[in-house]
């Protein structure tokens, strides 16, 4: 049984355990540990403001990761959204609930808008998005305050108001 939990420190090995791997092996990205500080610090990059970082844990062994970070105005960015391989498919339903949860979160806290960045060869990732009402748009109607990442070229919205 999988659960969503909001991050504590205890889950720190376990984060970096799930996204490393993923980003190195599976999308062939250089980056290392030490060139991601977010995940140094996740309680004082992401759970300050209107953001959070969840993890979602099958017996305590951490599975999936997703982010909401604060950019001001009401609005988030959606970043560090990973499920380990052996807990993805629809059978799993992890990164649906992971999504399920962060959207939540974010229209309880009063946000207007959620904003993600993603690359052009994530199919599965765009499907997904599309699938639980994000929009693409262009990287210029994105907020200024987005971070804006090297490996992005797809950009996708939601508008959280109800």
């Amino acid at each position: 049984m999988i659960q969503i939990q909001a991050f504590s420190p205890d889950h720190a090995s376990g984060v970096v355990d799930v996204i490393l791997p993923i980003q190195q092996e599976e999308f062939g990205i250089p980056i290392t540990l030490e060139g991601q500080p977010d995940l140094k610090d996740i309680p004082g990059f992401y759970q300050k403001g209107k953001g959070n970082f969840w993890v979602a844990l099958e017996a305590g062994k951490v599975v999936g990761t997703i982010s909401l970070l604060d950019i001001g105005n009401d609005q988030v960015a959606l970043r560090k959204m990973f499920v380990a391989a052996s807990h993805r498919g629809k059978e799993h339903g992890t990164a649906a609930r992971l999504l399920q949860g962060a959207v939540d979160w974010a229209r309880q806290q009063g946000v207007r808008q959620i904003f993600l960045g993603t690359t052009a060869k994530f199919l599965a990732a765009h499907r997904f998005y599309e699938k639980n009402g994000f929009r693409q748009v262009e990287q210029a109607e994105l907020p200024p305050a987005f971070p804006v990442m090297v490996v992005d070229t797809r950009f996708y919205a939601l508008d959280c108001a109800a």
